[in-house]
């Protein structure tokens, strides 16, 4: 079986791991952690691409590190996270739950209110690294929704499996699904 996908994003070739997700389903495993080469990268190819916004979400955590790149790139000085837990800190908080394909169980995305208050009648930005069955967008989506916040633009690094075929969404590259033997489902 072939263990590794080889992708290029942003002018940058990557092997990303091949990782069992049941039912002989495959995925290539996408880590943006530590590689700030290809977050900064990425981060400049995602704006290149952008909607005008007033500010970007992302969900925790392997969006942070691009969602602050486009932030510091863009000269922003704010961007908000949909935490998966709740803090001491956080006050006014709602939340939705999700169901990530990369996560065994069901979770649920908090939002604090003073994040909430900072979207009320903005353009907010949705930024992820990747798309895959739109679970983890969709909760984002009506976290910006109940706050009050006007999305206008969905964005990822790669769009996993047949999200790729989707239009209301802007990204970098396709990631496929793998069959057990490594070849492209």
């Amino acid at each position: 079986m072939k263990k590794s996908y080889t992708i290029k994003l942003a002018g940058l070739e990557r092997e990303l791991p091949l990782c069992p997700l049941g039912n002989d389903i495959y995925i290539g495993a996408f880590v943006i952690f530590g590689d700030v080469e290809l977050t900064c990268a990425c981060a400049r190819e995602l704006l290149k691409m952008a909607p005008e916004h007033d500010i970007m979400i992302t969900s925790e955590s392997k969006g942070i590190p691009l969602v602050y790149e486009m932030a510091r790139q863009s000269g922003a000085n704010k961007y908000i996270v949909a935490r998966k837990m709740k803090k001491l800190y956080m006050s006014d908080i709602f939340s939705c739950e999700v169901n990530s394909i990369t996560t065994v169980q069901k979770q649920t995305l908090y939002l604090d209110g003073a994040d909430a208050e900072l979207m009320h009648g903005k353009r907010v930005l949705i930024v992820d690294d990747v798309i895959s069955t739109g679970d983890s967008l969709h909760a984002i989506e009506e976290l910006v929704e109940h706050a009050g916040g006007n999305i206008v633009g969905k964005m990822a690094i790669l769009a996993e499996g047949d999200a790729k075929d989707r239009d209301d969404i802007q990204y970098l590259e396709p990631l496929p699904l793998f069959r057990a033997d490594g070849t492209v489902l």
